[in-house]
């Protein structure tokens, strides 16, 4: 337990944060198509090479977060992804689940994440190959009635089995229960939802004595839905999302923010809010889009623009390694 202890510091330490490169075969796909560049496994890899190899990386990235294809595919010079970014300084992460399903029983729009069948042996192999950590998602819809209990309760339940089994293999397990941004509601809705996710998933990963000190949680900020006219301001972001938070125990290792498919510019701002905030736990980020959208729009399947992609990733990453960087200034003595 003390190595996913080591890890889980590791990947929150201060002024870094995790790179969320794990979207799926299908989702990469339809990426690509959209900037015009094929969607072929050769493709998937060449992206994923441009942003884990991007220069000085490791200044603000702990970790990669990679799905299955990616983990077992080579630079262009041969070397296993895991082994390419752990000599670069990062620690590689593998997606573990197999996807948000529709929840039998559960109200409309409502899921369930499964790939819990066959998991200790899979995180055997993950670790085998090299993998550091891994990562489990669950989703939440926000309406009028969702999320039902059925819904918050079996979720939490697998999210707990996830961390354990992963603890067990000696790797880190990434938390991360979403409240999507989907809807009109507001930010105090939000603030209720997430408050409820977050008690049932600490209550499933007490009964399964899951160390919170060898985990990394990925959670929503607490924003209103992206259909919602009003947006609310970076400190009251980072108020309600801090206020949400603070019912989580001290020994947690840190909170890694997703981004959740606000802009680049709004997830970085909430987050150097949130620095200003005494926590006895890191706040950091771990986003995707907010990250590598930038670089896939520069790169757009083209070998002489591959720099161009790098130095996208780059400005994005420095810009929020620095608003986390911010916790020690903005934080009153």
């Amino acid at each position: 337990m003390s190595t996913c202890r080591e890890i889980a510091a590791r990947m929150v330490a201060p002024g870094k944060g995790v790179l969320a490169a794990d979207e799926s075969i299908g989702t990469m796909s339809s990426r690509l198509e959209n900037v015009g560049v094929d969607a072929t496994a050769e493709n998937r890899r060449i992206y994923r090479e441009l942003l884990s190899a991007t220069p000085n990386l490791s200044d603000g990235v702990s970790g990669i977060i990679y799905c299955d294809e990616t983990l077992r595919q080579n630079f262009a010079d041969g070397t296993p992804f895991a082994q390419a970014v752990h000599a670069l300084g990062i620690l590689p992460g593998i997606k573990v689940d197999t996807g948000a399903k529709p929840l039998p029983g559960g109200l409309e729009g409502e899921t369930i994440t499964e790939g819990l069948d066959g998991l200790p042996a899979r995180l055997a192999e993950y670790a085998e190959i090299g993998a550091a950590f891994a990562k489990w998602r669950a989703v939440y819809v926000i309406g009028e009635q969702t999320p039902s209990a059925g819904a918050i309760r079996s979720n939490a339940n697998a999210l707990a089995r996830y961390a354990a089994a992963c603890q067990a293999a000696g790797i880190v397990p990434i938390v991360e229960p979403e409240v999507l941004m989907d809807g009109t509601h507001s930010i105090q809705r939000c603030a209720e939802v997430t408050a409820e996710v977050h008690a049932a998933v600490r209550e499933e990963l007490a009964l399964l004595n899951v160390d919170l000190a060898g985990i990394v949680l990925k959670p929503n900020m607490i924003v209103e839905g992206n259909g919602n006219t009003e947006q609310s301001s970076p400190e009251a972001v980072a108020a309600a999302t801090v206020e949400v938070l603070n019912a989580w125990p001290a020994e947690l290792a840190g909170v890694a923010f997703l981004s959740g498919g606000m802009s680049p510019e709004r997830a970085t701002a909430n987050l150097e809010a949130m620095q200003a905030i005494t926590t006895p736990w890191p706040l950091t980020f771990s986003f995707g889009r907010a990250l590598v959208d930038p670089a896939l729009k520069a790169w757009v399947g083209k070998d002489d623009q591959i720099a161009d992609g790098q130095a996208a990733l780059a400005d994005r990453v420095d810009a929020n390694a620095a608003a986390v960087r911010r916790r020690g200034e903005l934080q009153p003595a």
